[in-house]
């Protein structure tokens, strides 16, 4: 209960103290966060396994999280040789050990040498270890076919996220009719939505079509910046891809006309590419080469870059390489920032938390605003940046690691590949739901048709039909997904996401478990 200013006297004196932070004074900002993959059904997913551990019996003997893109958690095995670089860095005395390969062993030195006092638990500089960016922008390049990356402008981060969050603290200003507005894809990864409301910017939805696989459409983007203006700034534009929770690959056409409207409209480009992998290959020679101090690591001659890409007919194309390559106007003053990271792909190194973000054509004086910015985080986890150099720089055909390591990750790859292309042959074989084509990523987001009378009990229940029913297939099945209300669709449409992660000997099951349940679900809402 609120008291009176002359209460406080006499509620001290009974004992009583009203607590400074409640609800009613917390910032409002974070009250309207809202981050879906973790949300509400998650919270229950883990009552159920606490109540499998005390015996409580179940329909179901296991919780299968498909809700969040977890890859090791979901039985992926960590490559081999991101892992023996990682412990001979945090633990040097392993270098004396003849069970880590010459190869490992001469990459915790270089990256050890690079560390303060040589030790990987001192604060690197607040953009990441020098040598790594250097490594980073190598990586870029030859990804880019030989387009030159500058260090300088590359931050490491922790995870994706960190920097997603970090641009858009940039980029957000004014107020009422001038409060930055920021449009992002729906269906959206819940990180942007959340970090919106948070910095209390103006979130602008422009809708993917899923008749034609999720595809990005100019038009529709001129829609969404049109209405927009009439009560905010908009002043960025994010595309994700590949897509999450969609699975799409942009073609180059698609990124060239997007590149085209930003300039036009005077719009900062994110480029969120996390979902596209990180391999290692060999570009043509660039113009200009980046400024670097340490030596580079030898690389394969050849490799195809951007792993998580399926489909055939698919292939990744970085926004800078298209950028860059449209020439003038465009590849000289487009702002834009590019993001990736370690923990999807065939590394799927979540919890290690590394990833950076490129800034190309980003103003001398802003850039340094963002460097003071870090410098207030001190620095990304170390052991997360070690990961991303071995990530962008894996073992060359010379090295007695190469072959295990492009063993291990063909191995992954080839499953995630077989994963996505069963999970869209069974739910489009099932009555009432309907997959659009997995081509990248690791991600499904079917479209489930759900009865009137199941719509009509979600709205008596005060929740979304597609958390509804999401709701149900958890307590019935033990299986966990996301629904699809958690990162926006078209209205009178209902989707879920499920991640393609879980091991091909659970993952069949549990299409089926899951089209079995959608039949019965329909059959008592009829």
């Amino acid at each position: 209960m609120a008291l009176r200013t002359d209460d406080h006297g006499q509620a001290a004196t009974n004992g009583l103290k009203e607590k400074v932070l409640t609800l009613d004074t917390m910032n409002p900002c974070v009250r309207k966060v809202e981050y879906a993959v973790r949300g509400p059904i998650v919270l229950r997913a883990l009552e159920l396994e606490q109540e499998l551990r005390q015996g409580v019996k179940k329909p179901f003997t296991e919780v299968i999280r498909a809700n969040i893109g977890d890859a090791q958690a979901m039985g992926q095995t960590p490559i081999t040789f991101l892992r023996q670089v990682l412990a001979l860095c945090v633990h040097p005395d392993l270098l004396n050990s003849p069970d880590f390969p010459d190869d490992a062993k001469r990459r915790a030195e270089r990256i050890l040498q690079a560390c303060g006092g040589h030790s990987l638990g001192a604060y690197s500089i607040s953009s990441g270890t020098q040598l790594i960016r250097e490594d980073v922008a190598r990586y870029i390049e030859r990804r880019d076919g030989g387009i030159p990356a500058d260090p300088n402008n590359i931050f490491l981060s922790t995870g994706a996220s960190d920097a997603i969050v970090t641009l858009l603290k940039l980029l957000v200003a004014g107020e009422g009719r001038t409060r930055t507005g920021v449009l992002i894809p729906i269906p959206q990864y819940p990180l942007y939505s959340a970090a919106l409301a948070e910095l209390s910017a103006v979130q602008v939805d422009y809708y993917l079509d899923e008749e034609r696989a999720w595809a990005l459409d100019v038009a529709e983007l001129r829609r969404a910046l049109l209405q927009a203006r009439d009560h905010c700034r908009p002043r960025a534009l994010c595309i994700i891809n590949p897509g999450n929770p969609t699975g799409q690959v942009q073609t180059r056409e698609c990124i060239e006309a997007v590149i085209r409207f930003a300039f036009e409209e005077g719009l900062f480009l994110l480029a969120d590419e996390v979902l596209a992998g990180a391999p290692a290959g060999r570009g043509r020679r660039a113009a200009a080469r980046a400024p670097v101090t340490h030596p580079a690591v030898a690389r394969p001659p050849v490799q195809v870059y951007q792993d998580n890409v399926y489909a055939e007919g698919s292939q990744f194309h970085s926004f800078k390489k298209v950028l860059t390559e449209m020439g003038p106007p465009y590849a000289a003053r487009q702002e834009l920032a590019s993001f990736h990271s370690v923990s999807k792909g065939y590394m799927g190194e979540c919890g290690f938390r590394g990833g950076y973000v490129e800034l190309v054509n980003m103003d001398a004086a802003v850039q340094q605003q963002m460097q003071k910015l870090r410098s207030v985080r001190l620095c990304p986890p170390t052991p997360g940046q070690v990961l991303l150099d071995v990530a962008v720089s894996p073992p060359a055909p010379s090295d007695p690691s190469f072959a295990q390591f492009q063993a291990e990750k063909r191995a992954v790859l080839a499953e995630l590949a077989a994963k996505a292309k069963l999970t869209e042959q069974v739910f489009n074989e099932t009555p009432g739901i309907r997959c659009n084509p997995v081509q990248g990523a690791m991600y499904s987001f079917p479209r489930v048709q759900l009865p009137p009378r199941a719509v009509q009990r979600a709205q008596e229940l005060g929740v979304a039909p597609d958390m509804f029913f999401c709701l149900r297939l958890l307590e019935e099945t033990g299986i966990c997904v996301v629904p699809g209300s958690g990162f926006g669709q078209r209205e009178g449409t209902y989707h879920f996401r499920m991640t393609i992660l879980p091991p091909m000997e659970k993952l069949r099951p549990l299409l089926e478990t899951l089209s079995q349940f959608h039949a019965k679900f329909t059959r008592e809402y009829s």
